[in-house]
């Protein structure tokens, strides 16, 4: 009797973890709310940003804005609004004082209800546009002194760029103009377009992981 009980015992339990693992996440958006972020190209002067809510499973877990991008039935990734508090210490203020800024790209797994940022290194919340095509991101980067600009390619599930290509110098005293326009992308074969401010265009043929300049002498197959 025993060892029957035992087995009855695991099978439930094994039933029960089966259940667990395969419980569908509900993935949710709020309403569209409009904001005044700290943050911009003008940060001089708070501009209205439409936010929304983010839930797992009827939790709030995040504000985005923009629209996200779909990389797979699964997966999708969303721009991240923070909620910072701007209290100062000498104010001694009971209640915080909330001030809204731009933050990076979420992941979001729509099987396991995880949410995680992605690895987007020198992505400026303030000047860089990122452009998504699949899983690749491409945009352009400022280093941490404020003074390179470099055109970045990342890969989901990559810690490094599979492309750091250096762009010239940035413009870090002028955050009202974008450092580049958003790069574009083609596909058959897959490519990325970017255009520094000295209008210069530099276009490369994406491989799995791997890179390629495309040249002049190329030809410019492919469709937006």
């Amino acid at each position: 009797m025993r060892f029957l009980f035992r087995i009855s015992a695991c099978f439930f339990l094994i039933v029960a973890s089966a259940l667990a693992v395969s419980k569908p996440h509900v993935i949710t958006f709020g309403k569209w709310m409009t904001v005044k972020s700290d943050s911009g190209p003008d940060q001089g002067r708070p501009e209205d940003v439409k936010v929304r809510s983010l839930y797992v499973d009827g939790r709030m877990k995040e504000f985005t804005f923009g629209i996200p991008h779909e990389v797979t039935e699964q997966l999708f990734v969303a721009r991240r609004m923070v909620r910072v508090n701007d209290v100062l210490p000498q104010e001694n203020a009971l209640t915080p004082r909330w001030s809204w800024q731009r933050g990076g790209w979420l992941v979001v797994d729509r099987g396991t209800g995880h949410i995680s940022q992605a690895s987007l290194p020198e992505f400026d919340p303030d000047s860089s546009s990122a452009s998504w095509y699949r899983d690749y991101v491409a945009y352009c980067g400022i280093s941490d002194d404020g003074r390179k600009l470099s055109a970045i390619v990342m890969q989901l599930a990559r810690h490094k760029p599979i492309l750091k290509k250096a762009l010239g110098e940035a413009a870090s005293d002028d955050r009202s103009d974008p450092e580049c326009p958003p790069p574009t992308w083609q596909r058959g074969p897959t490519r990325v377009s970017f255009v520094s401010k000295a209008d210069q265009k530099l276009t490369f043929a994406v491989r799995g992981h791997t890179v390629e300049v495309v040249t002049d002498d190329d030809p410019e197959e492919g469709t937006e």
